[in-house]
């Protein structure tokens, strides 16, 4: 769901008509596949069960790129036909689009929880089995413990990622498209991270369901409209997906039609790739997180509170490089003043027993840091329920200081391996160091940052 320039936390009554209006948005694509397509007849809802050759195994790249761009504009449209500030934003494209990437800083964006942590994560999902009903050569794998599943939705993930990055700062963008970040609060970078990691863990949720629950369901009744709605329900993400791809909200790849013979008791089971048909090793390892900063100056304010997304490619199995990019907001502030703080590292990393079940690490990581202070200087921003703005520019009503520098990070952690896919990173403590001046008076030039997430490892691409 786009992140539109959201109302304040002031107006909560704006903030959920806002919410309001993005739940009917999907309801009424959801409610229009599904009515059309219940009054077809049975012998024509059957899609086509061919399946492609073997040697056409591969992303169909083509089905990808229309079917985002089809879900692109239905969300672009939304905004510009609903949020009067998206279409009149008062400032020429470029120097827009150049304001709104300049302003990018720390990890909130203004919006309500249910906008960052429910709806973004919807559109990650989404944007995920989009990719994952294009890629041949596992559209079909289901729910469970093989290394296929696991790989299958770490490819879909990643493409979730590039997707979230377009909508958030591409060509075709909330940056370009009302210039939403360079109005205030809406800078943060929480959407660029929730899309794609708490996307995964909806789109994790919803082939469970489907496997252990609507397959049930379907076991127990012989009639198809209940079979239909309780695919295209359960499922509201994948629901959207097929729709995009010009299918009926239910399809289903490891069971592509709804069972018409109504004498049946079993539907089709599920196809899964054999162990063996792939790489099994893991060369790469993903992990949301959650971090907690503290300065270890007493000039320093409070301790800064985000998280962040890692991903590291494995050159051998004690080597690797690391690439880790976190947000946090700063505490021990007083009213009207807020802080924040965005780091961006890379580096090597040393995994001295990567077959145990229990798996240390070091790391040193090099890259930079910026740091933000801003005040409210002027009256407060009061925004109308159902205004839709147009917001005032931040810099108006915000004194807005930053600072940049060079920053090292040495340190080290322990992973806990649940499965060849999955596992913890039970906790890492690592000493950052960086060459900046104070900013606003306050020294963050020395931090303790401790570290703990999910990690999800998958085989070669």
């Amino acid at each position: 769901m786009p992140s539109v320039n959201a109302p304040f936390s002031d107006a909560p009554e704006a903030s959920c008509l806002w919410f309001g209006r993005s739940l009917r948005r999907c309801a009424f694509l959801l409610f229009c596949g599904v009515a059309c397509a219940l009054g077809q007849a049975p012998d024509e809802i059957a899609p086509s069960t061919s399946r492609a050759p073997a040697e056409s195994l591969g992303v169909n790249w083509k089905g990808v790129l229309t079917q985002s761009l089809g879900f692109l504009t239905i969300e672009h449209g939304f905004r510009y036909a609903t949020e009067p500030a998206t279409r009149n934003t008062g400032v020429p494209f470029f120097s827009g689009y150049v304001d709104a990437l300049h302003n990018l800083h720390g990890w909130s964006d203004g919006d309500p929880f249910y906008v960052n942590y429910v709806g973004h994560p919807i559109q990650g999902a989404t944007a995920a089995y989009i990719f994952t009903q294009n890629d041949r050569a596992y559209r079909n794998v289901e729910f469970g413990k093989n290394r296929a599943y696991w790989k299958s939705r770490l490819r879909a993930t990643a493409f979730s990622w590039a997707y979230s990055e377009q909508f958030e700062i591409g060509p075709l963008s909330e940056a370009t498209i009302g210039n939403t970040q360079a109005f205030y609060p809406q800078q943060g970078f929480v959407d660029q991270v929730a899309t794609p990691a708490i996307g995964l863990v909806w789109m994790l949720g919803e082939d469970s369901i489907d496997k252990y629950i609507i397959r049930r369901l379907e076991q127990h009744t012989k009639s198809p409209n209940v079979r239909r709605i309780t695919r295209a329900a359960l499922n509201p993400s994948r629901s959207l997906a097929n729709m995009l791809a010009g299918r009926y909200p239910w399809y289903r790849d490891s069971r592509p039609y709804v069972q018409i013979d109504r004498d049946a008791d079993v539907l089709p089971g599920p196809q899964t790739l054999e162990r063996g048909t792939h790489p099994e090793e893991a060369a790469f390892e993903f992990m949301a997180t959650t971090r907690v900063t503290g300065a270890l100056e007493r000039t320093s304010r409070g301790v800064c509170i985000g998280g962040g997304g890692t991903i590291a490619f494995h050159l051998s199995p004690h080597w690797g490089l690391v690439g880790d990019v976190d947000g946090c907001k700063l505490t021990g502030f007083g009213p009207n003043i807020s802080g924040d703080s965005l780091t961006y590292m890379g580096g090597p990393r040393w995994t001295p027993r990567p077959a145990s079940r229990w798996q240390p690490f070091a790391q040193f990581l090099i890259g930079g840091r910026k740091m933000t202070h801003e005040r409210v200087v002027g009256p407060p921003l009061v925004v109308q329920p159902g205004s839709n703005g147009p917001y005032p520019d931040r810099r108006p009503n915000v004194q807005f200081d930053e600072i940049s520098g060079l920053t090292v990070a040495g340190g080290g952690g322990v992973d806990l391996k649940l499965t060849s896919a999955l596992g913890l990173r039970l906790a890492q403590l690592d000493y950052m160091h960086s060459w900046h001046s104070r900013l606003s008076g306050v020294s963050y030039t020395d931090n303790l940052r401790f570290t703990a997430g999910l990690v999800v490892r998958f085989g070669t691409w």
